[in-house]
């Protein structure tokens, strides 16, 4: 065994692979800029979704390293 993607397709070499490739090429060639494409955007997208959720985890950090969160939760139970 050579160990080329044995661990994901056993039994399938490079030569195969790239037969497929080719064929998968010929079939939809037209259309694989637009889906690249849409690809990107989507990756950009979930990119700038995670950065905003870590700005959001490290503004709370700092508001409650610096003791000014709004609305701290009191440690107390609720009373009437």
């Amino acid at each position: 065994m050579d160990g080329t993607f044995a661990f994901f397709l056993p039994g399938v070499g490079p030569m195969e692979l790239l037969i497929v490739g080719l064929v998968v090429l010929l079939l939809f060639g037209n259309r694989l800029p637009s889906v690249m494409r849409s690809m990107g955007r989507g990756i950009t997208e979930f990119k700038k979704g995670v950065k905003g959720i870590e700005d959001e985890i490290d503004e709370a950090g700092k508001l409650e390293d610096s003791g000014s969160v709004q609305g701290k939760v009191s440690r107390e139970p609720f009373k009437k």
